[in-house]
């Protein structure tokens, strides 16, 4: 359906099918541009000249010129974003078409609100996007989103501060952490993004993206679902067995679950507490799972390369004796570049947004992504901790709110709970509110997180292809997995 100059990572990522083949020559949309011009253009139909999605493509290629287009915050419609943008005086030049059918669209604005960019649009149909989707995507993913407009010294001291918060903490008493995190939300609590406890922009620019490939496609565009069984979302529940005392007050959450028929993940640390292996086992006869919470829960696995693989094979060992193929590291600590060399299937240590917790911040995606081999699970409900224990919500409204919007969104309500909070009546209460509303929602894929992760790397590893009678699944995910099209109705909504 579509034909592209160079791989384009929102295609990737949405499965939408598409080849990519040499650039061509001559007339059209691309006939003149740079090199780091990449586009993907939709065959031709009867009666319509076929048009072309531009983007700029941060490579090897555009190292020379990558110093006069700033890395920075931007805005777009309502949503933020975090990338390189071409300036707008510079692409009439790198359009190499000035006054002959392209002009400037939608404004793109920078972190002042001053108008610095736009979306171009030509008169035949094709847009031309002066930023990289694909680098996008990983600014928030990987969350280095948080440096953007601060010096190197300036993230090297966060990071100092958060390494000493972790350092410090097993020596601080129970009480004088609650006390200093509380003290400390009034600060967090002032980050403006991203916004908490729902941060749409990553799925704003998903959907705003889905609206162009539509109209420069003039039809239908499919695309492989999200979720399997032609469920339309998932809900995924988590443990963080912090303390023997967590380990013995299991059932606190558990008999909750039982009484749904849920499945749940529960998390163990290492060399915290004695795990015995009848409850692991125990566990696995249930239907549930069991991963890694850290060695010691003294926020020291991911202080360092050199720490985390001097103490990985312990991680490891742990794993493999509770057959554990996912991990979380505890207060949900985290590198980019340090998760992968971890080797569980998945982990689930970033949240879409979550300014309260010691290191904040967030991917702001309520999807599964990759992270080289390793599938990210994000937390995308609120914790229990910071709800009921640091912000003090004294409900579950905060938790339904975003779980229904969750399902609106398609997305993954992956709930973080710990059983060491659980002695609390409204956590509990709330636990049961969150679980009763959902329990006979038949559009709701009740998964544990290794099912996900297995589903998302079927579903990464799968492609759509026309069959000759129609759009079908090809490959792993082909015996569960479903397509999608996105519709001229949501175009035409999104578009005013």
């Amino acid at each position: 359906m579509f034909v592209a100059t160079h791989p384009f990572a929102f295609f990737d990522y949405f499965r939408i099918p598409y080849e990519v083949r040499p650039r061509p020559q001559g007339a059209g949309a691309l006939a003149g541009a740079p090199t780091f011009v990449h586009g993907v253009s939709a065959a031709g139909q009867a009666g319509r000249r076929a048009c072309s999605l531009l983007w700029l493509g941060m490579d090897a290629s555009l190292a020379s010129t990558l110093r006069t287009f700033p890395l920075g915050r931007y805005q777009l419609r309502d949503f933020t974003f975090f990338g390189h943008v071409a300036p707008e005086a510079t692409v009439p030049a790198i359009l190499q078409d000035p006054g002959r059918g392209w002009h400037a669209a939608d404004p793109i604005s920078d972190a002042q609100g001053h108008r610095v960019a736009s979306i171009w649009r030509h008169c035949d149909g094709s847009i031309f996007l002066p930023f990289d989707p694909g680098e996008v995507m990983n600014q928030f993913w990987s969350e280095q989103y948080l440096t953007v407009g601060h010096s190197a010294a300036a993230a090297a001291g966060r990071a100092a501060l958060t390494q000493g918060y972790y350092l410090l903490r097993p020596a601080l008493p129970r009480r004088l952490q609650l006390r200093l995190r509380r003290a400390f939300t009034r600060v967090q609590a002032r980050t403006s993004f991203p916004a908490w406890p729902i941060e749409d922009s990553l799925h704003d620019l998903y959907r705003w993206l889905f609206t162009s490939v539509t109209e420069v496609a003039g039809r239908p565009v499919p695309f492989l679902s999200l979720w399997p069984g032609g469920r339309s979302w998932a809900m995924v529940l988590t443990h963080d067995v912090e303390t023997g005392a967590g380990y013995r007050d299991m059932g606190l959450l558990r008999n909750l679950e039982r009484e749904g028929g849920y499945r749940s993940s529960w998390n163990f640390v290492a060399l915290r507490y004695p795990v015995d292996d009848d409850t692991v086992r125990a566990l696995h006869d249930e239907g549930c799972e069991v991963g890694v919470h850290g060695l010691r829960h003294d926020g020291r696995d991911l202080g360092s390369r050199r720490l985390m693989e001097k103490r990985l094979p312990a991680i490891r060992e742990y794993a493999g004796r509770w057959n554990a193929a996912g991990f979380r590291s505890p207060s949900t600590q985290r590198a980019w570049e340090l998760m992968p060399r971890l080797g569980f299937d998945y982990d689930s240590s970033y949240s879409d947004t979550d300014p309260y917790e010691p290191q904040p911040g967030g991917c702001c995606s309520y999807l599964p992504f990759l992270n080289q081999g390793m599938v990210e699970l994000p937390i995308t409900l609120p914790q229990d901790h910071t709800l009921f224990c640091i912000v003090q919500d004294s409900g579950a409204d905060t938790w339904l709110r975003k779980a229904r919007h969750l399902r609106a969104r398609g997305a993954m309500a992956l709930v973080l709970t710990h059983p060491d909070y659980a002695g609390d009546p409204q956590l509990a209460e709330g636990y049961r509110a969150l679980l009763d509303a959902f329990e006979c929602d038949d559009t709701v894929w009740h998964a544990l997180p290794s099912e996900v992760a297995t589903w998302w790397r079927q579903r990464s590893a799968s492609t759509v292809g026309w069959d000759g009678h129609g759009w079908s699944v090809q490959g792993p995910a082909s015996a569960s997995g479903t397509v999608s099209f996105t519709t001229f109705d949501e175009v035409q909504s999104a578009s005013r």
